[in-house]
């Protein structure tokens, strides 16, 4: 479906600004909401580029799956979904000949499109494809340009683009990532600190089936995690100090090959590079606010959190499950959907949530990061402990897959 111009249709209920998989997800959501009577448009400058792969895969949760089945998402990606059956966790240096298994996950017996998983893993690129053939399909207006101004009064939010284009809205959705230019000018500040930590990535095949087993091994860099992916395929996620990172990313594959068979293993056979590795800095990162007038926040444009335990994704797509349902709820009643108090209802909803699992996953980081005996030690101990506790396990799981009463509709497979 062909996007009209924004000259012809310059007033919306809301304005999505950034096309990554949280702003895509929010589109959808908002537009199928109430038949497609809200008028939702979404800006990003590379809606008019050509599409570049990018090699990464996430592992989305349980809560996630079922909500990109309530928005008709999740049927398109056929062929490019594993569920993970099973996470082992491993704690050792380098060069130890010995590897034990401190911890393991069973995925339980869930319903729905999950297939018995707590996680799946999903691939970047599919993913991002099927929510833009979704946005389009709905009627979501696509504008390929850039925000250079926003000013917000009682009653609407006003977007200025670089094509010259100005649009009118109820409720503005930053959804620009991490260094997000509307938060930026809304004067929201970002309290972060850095990692001296890069995450390298990227996809290797290997000769023997995974089947569906994920492994983190922990080292003193950092976690090195293996998430299948269809066929003998795999995703790395390779934490490792930033100075050391161009250094692997110049090797040839065959030198890289050997370093990351160090952490990997022989126990799948030949590994065989499918694309050059890419490197991204770590961080953790809270706004101080989530909101502003007619703004909201949303994934991180709001917060970063270490990938330690692949939370990142999850949590952007439940605040775009927790704004979306309060959105549609307010509509519904006939209410102002950029009021602020509907945005202090999505702030409120959404920080406990995120504060509690950037101090987890720092927390988690700094304990293994590190070669300090007492503190590996402790960890040991604590998995251990952990192992042997089903309950903490069930408990654990049922957090990490957003799947429970208490979420929202769409993280429970509801449509708004």
């Amino acid at each position: 479906m062909a996007s009209p111009s924004p000259k012809q249709q310059s007033g919306y209920d809301a304005v999505i600004v950034g096309a990554g998989l949280a702003g895509l997800t929010m589109a959808v959501a908002l537009r199928q909401a109430h038949g497609g009577h809200l008028n939702i448009a979404l800006v990003d400058a590379r809606l008019g580029q050509a599409f570049k792969p990018s090699g990464r895969a996430y592992a989305l949760a349980a809560g996630v799956c079922q909500m990109l089945d309530a928005l008709d998402i999740w049927s398109d990606l056929n062929g490019h979904v594993q569920p993970i059956t099973k996470m082992v966790i491993t704690d050792s240096r380098l060069n130890e000949p010995v590897r034990p298994i401190f911890l393991t996950f069973d995925s339980p017996q869930t319903q729905g499109v999950t297939q018995g998983s707590y996680a799946t893993m999903v691939e970047q690129d599919a993913l991002w494809q099927a929510l833009e053939r979704k946005a389009r399909a709905v009627g979501v207006t696509m504008l390929p340009a850039e925000v250079v101004d926003h000013q917000s009064d009682p009653h609407r939010v006003v977007v200025t683009l670089d094509n010259g284009a100005v649009l009118q809205a109820k409720l503005l959705i930053a959804c620009d990532g991490a260094q997000s230019m509307i938060r930026k000018r809304a004067g929201i500040a970002m309290i972060s600190r850095d990692y001296d930590q890069s995450g390298i990535v990227m996809t290797l095949q290997h000769e023997r089936p995974h089947d569906g087993v994920a492994e983190e091994h922990f080292l003193p860099s950092g976690p090195f995690a293996t998430l299948p992916l269809t066929g003998n395929r795999c995703s790395i996620v390779w934490t490792e100090r930033t100075g050391r990172v161009k250094t692997y990313l110049s090797m040839a594959n065959e030198e890289l090959i050997e370093e990351i068979e160090q952490r990997f293993g022989l126990k799948r056979g030949r590994l065989t590079i499918l694309d050059r590795p890419k490197a991204f800095p770590l961080r953790i990162g809270m706004a101080r606010r989530f909101i502003g007038p007619r703004l909201a926040l949303v994934g991180d444009a709001a917060h970063l959190i270490h990938p330690i335990a692949g939370q990142g994704l999850n949590l952007g797509l439940r605040d775009v499950a927790a704004l979306a349902e309060l959105v549609s709820d307010a509509v519904g009643l006939g209410l102002d959907c950029g009021a602020a108090t509907v945005l202090e209802d999505y702030e409120q909803a959404r920080r406990f949530d995120t504060v509690l699992m950037g101090g987890l996953t720092d927390a988690l980081n700094r304990l293994f990061s590190n070669d300090i005996t007492p503190l590996r030690l402790l960890r040991s101990l604590g998995l251990g402990l952990v192992d042997r506790m089903p309950r903490l396990k069930n408990r654990l799981i049922s957090e990490a897959s957003a799947v429970n009463r208490h979420m929202p509709k769409l993280l429970r497979g509801e449509p708004l």
